[in-house]
Parts: structure tokens; C-alpha cells; sequence
């Protein structure tokens, strides 16, 4: 069983940066594909970018340029650096992870994911 728990949300200018992080604990890390999505009020829930077992990336076209996914398996821990930030990427950003062997493709599909954090605010004012 893995427990996720993201930090790093907050008030931010548009133009402005913040670092997510997702502590995982349980499980053997290293043998989980990881993924950021988020949820803006009203809408749907929605992939911003994913990271493979053995590091490769996945963004939604709208995030590219300007967020970046990476992980640190010693630590347990995956981010998402989001920079250039704009009003329209306001929405609670969740970290989700899923045990897989090492030759499947990454997914943008929720219902992929067995273990989710509690999510965490991302406010971009203008």
C-alpha cells in the first residue's frame, strides 16, 4: 500500500513559479509510474504530466515549456516544477502512482492509478 502526500500549493502572480512535491511512503517507489492531475473548480479532473519508472515524461500540450516532472527515488519523493504560470492552471494539483513493470507506456488515464494524495491548492491570480 502506498501513501501519497503532496505539498508546495499556494497563492502565486501569474508569471511566478512554485515546486509541487509528492512523499510517497509504503510500496517499493522505484516500481511506480507517477503522475500529476489536477481539478479546477467545476471541471473535470484533467493529466498535467506523468513520469515512467525509468524517467520518461509525458505533459499535456497545455503545461509544456512550462511545467517539468521529475522524481528522486531515494527519497521517495516526485515534483513538478511549474513556472510562467498562468490564471488557467488554478485547480487542485493531486499525485497519483501505479505499480507497473518497466516496458509499459506511460498513461494519462486516471482509472491507471491505484494510489492518490489528498491534493493540494494551486491559486495564480493575475
Amino acid at each position: 500500500q502506498v501513501q501519497l502526500v503532496e505539498s508546495g500549493g499556494g497563492l502565486v502572480q501569474a508569471g511566478g513559479s512554485l515546486r509541487l512535491s509528492c512523499a510517497a511512503s509504503g510500496g517499493i517507489f522505484s516500481r511506480h509510474a507517477m503522475a500529476w492531475f489536477r481539478q479546477a473548480a467545476g471541471k473535470e479532473r484533467e493529466f498535467v504530466a506523468a513520469i515512467s519508472r525509468n524517467g520518461g515524461q509525458d505533459y499535456v500540450d497545455s503545461v509544456k515549456g512550462r511545467f517539468t516532472i521529475s522524481r528522486d527515488n531515494d527519497k521517495k519523493t516526485m515534483y513538478l516544477q511549474m513556472s510562467s504560470l498562468k490564471p488557467e492552471d488554478t485547480a487542485v494539483y493531486s499525485c497519483a502512482a501505479r505499480h507497473t513493470i518497466l516496458t509499459v507506456p506511460i498513461s494519462r488515464d486516471t482509472r491507471d492509478y491505484s494510489y492518490w494524495g489528498q491534493g493540494t491548492q494551486v491559486t495564480v491570480f493575475s
